[in-house]
């Protein structure tokens, strides 16, 4: 297949990238900068992609966004957020109606957070959308979507959980923690992660290019856990202690009240219900099983 990607320099692009060219597929980059050989020059911003360099490509991935826990939510940054996400999607969805020869299939990155904090609830790909910022931008994000839908294109929402990388995202930032001994639950622990390894979080990706599935399909291990869980597991994993629970009021003070809650106080307890029904087989079912292939190789 002749695949498109955006974001394909991010933690889940690079990989991504790396296996489909493994698997012998022909992948070219959206980029924003001048374009060398398999690349596309892109500028979101200002609207412009030459509909004829997508001409003939059988899928389009788009993982492009601003990182949701990379500053404090100041308002221009919770612009730069929503931008980042709906204005890259809009301009791929309506060039991709454009074409005379058009994809077979657009993954369109979205969010677990779309449901909101909603406690101990289970929640799958039929329960309604959440409440507050994180909600709010990916029903924006998911909306902008519309014209590849509408243009005939099967669209899939790829509402990915917490990504395990050593190599970027939450567990980079926790384990120096963990790996000194001085890590912990955050508050209560009692707050749901669900989440999915870098392996699976690839492989379900590559399975949806051909699988007959559109619509919202969430990336999360079928075994989400609380946080105290996870820490005790990673504790493991890593062979230190893990006893010094974190406050509520440090992370707050760092980051923002607002923030530190929706990455770290508050959850989702998020089943990937259309991916298993889709006959995707997880490669990492349980957090030990993910972590100790991802820590100790």
């Amino acid at each position: 297949m002749k695949i498109v990607i955006s974001g394909a320099s991010g933690l889940i692009g690079t990989q991504l990238v790396k296996t489909l060219k493994s698997n012998g597929h022909e992948v070219v980059q959206l980029v924003r900068r001048t374009a060398g050989a398999g690349q596309i020059m892109w500028d979101p911003k200002s609207g412009k992609l030459d509909p004829a360099s997508l001409e003939g490509c059988d899928a389009v991935i788009h993982l492009s966004g601003a990182g949701i826990g990379d500053k404090r939510w100041s308002d221009s940054y919770r612009k730069e957020i929503l931008d980042s996400r709906t204005e890259t999607t809009s301009l791929l969805a309506n060039t991709i109606a454009s074409l005379q020869r058009k994809p077979s299939v657009f993954l369109s990155g979205s969010a677990i957070g779309i449901y909101g904090a909603r406690g101990d609830e289970q929640l799958t790909e039929t329960s309604a959308h959440g409440t507050g910022f994180l909600a709010d931008v990916c029903k924006q994000w998911e909306a902008a979507a519309k014209p590849a839908i509408d243009a005939g294109v099967r669209t899939v929402f790829l509402r990915t959980g917490i990504v395990l990388s050593p190599k970027g995202g939450a567990l980079k930032k926790l384990l120096p923690l963990f790996r000194l001994g001085v890590g912990g639950k955050f508050g209560n622990g009692k707050q749901w992660q669900s989440w999915i390894s870098m392996d699976d979080e690839v492989a379900s990706i590559i399975h949806l290019l051909t699988t007959n599935v559109s619509g919202a399909v969430n990336l999360t291990a079928p075994q989400p856990v609380t946080n105290a869980e996870f820490t005790k597991v990673l504790a493991r994993v890593v062979k230190r202690p893990a006893i010094v629970p974190v406050p509520t009021f440090a992370p707050k003070i760092l980051l923002g009240g607002e923030l530190a809650d929706a990455l770290l106080f508050t959850g989702q307890r998020v089943m990937p219900q259309a991916l298993t029904a889709s006959g995707y087989v997880f490669k990492h079912s349980t957090l030990e099983s993910a972590l100790r292939s991802l820590l100790t190789k």
